[in-house]
């Protein structure tokens, strides 16, 4: 592939990435402003995007949104994770229990990415988007992961990641974050409390194929305020409980040490 076919590939990509639920719909102006492209550049790749079905285009305003092919993605996608048809059911009966935001995550590369989540019935809660990428040093989620993945693979994501702070409590430093990995891998589940955002907190539980392999991770979480130490206490035997359900549904047999 030549240099400016893999540039317009990336440039592409970039567009796409622009398309969230705070912005489903963008002109050609907004999308250049966005990715500090030219006006001709962009409106191009939207166009053509759009004659291949990726992008849809309102005749009247002009705007651009997701076209009926990122919904076939998406369905693709969705039908090859096996742990999340799997987990549903568990995951409505601990939504069901707790009333809390449970979210399910897998592992992409050096990232975790929400496939699934169920909102609290609160009026204050913490929303998980589906789809979002999220790093693996903060949060409960990210930090089972690197907790239950091979030493070697852990130590390679981290050697990789910049530990940049997204909250005044999140960890930075390797020897540190060491230190919780070890913690949670002895406990079996890990905790949050304001780590990727300043007032949320949760519980993370890691689930395993049957080969024992970390698949996913199973969150509870919600406003810190809510979750206090007597909260969270009852709630961490619930979730691993649920998270040892999936695991076994998965095929995972747990033998005792």
């Amino acid at each position: 592939m030549t240099e400016n076919k893999i540039t317009t590939l990336e440039r592409t990509i970039e567009i796409l990435d622009c398309f969230t639920p705070e912005h489903s719909e963008l002109g050609v102006r907004e999308t250049a402003r966005l990715l500090g492209m030219s006006h001709s550049t962009t409106g191009r790749l939207l166009s053509g995007l759009k004659d291949m079905g990726v992008l849809n285009q309102n005749p009247a305003t002009k705007m651009y949104s997701l076209g009926g092919k990122v919904l076939a993605w998406a369905g693709s996608y969705n039908s090859t994770l096996d742990v999340r048809n799997r987990a549903l059911p568990y995951l409505e009966e601990l939504h069901t229990e707790t009333q809390e935001t449970i979210s399910l995550y897998v592992l992409e590369g050096d990232v975790r990415v929400c496939v699934e989540r169920l909102e609290s019935t609160h009026n204050i809660r913490m929303v998980a988007r589906i789809g979002r990428r999220l790093p693996l040093y903060a949060g409960s989620a990210g930090k089972v992961f690197l907790a239950f993945l091979p030493e070697s693979k852990k130590d390679e994501i981290l050697s990789r990641t910049a530990f940049d702070p997204l909250t005044p409590v999140t960890i930075t430093e390797v020897k540190e974050l060491n230190k919780e990995i070890a913690k949670i891998r002895k406990q079996g589940f890990a905790e949050s409390h304001g780590e990727w955002i300043l007032e949320a907190s949760g519980i993370a539980c890691p689930i395993f194929d049957r080969t024992g392999n970390v698949i996913a991770a199973l969150t509870l979480s919600g406003p810190s305020q809510r979750f206090t130490k007597e909260t969270v206490a009852r709630f961490i035997p619930i979730v691993l409980r649920v998270a040892s359900e999936i695991s076994q549904s998965m095929g995972y047999i747990q033998t005792l040490n």
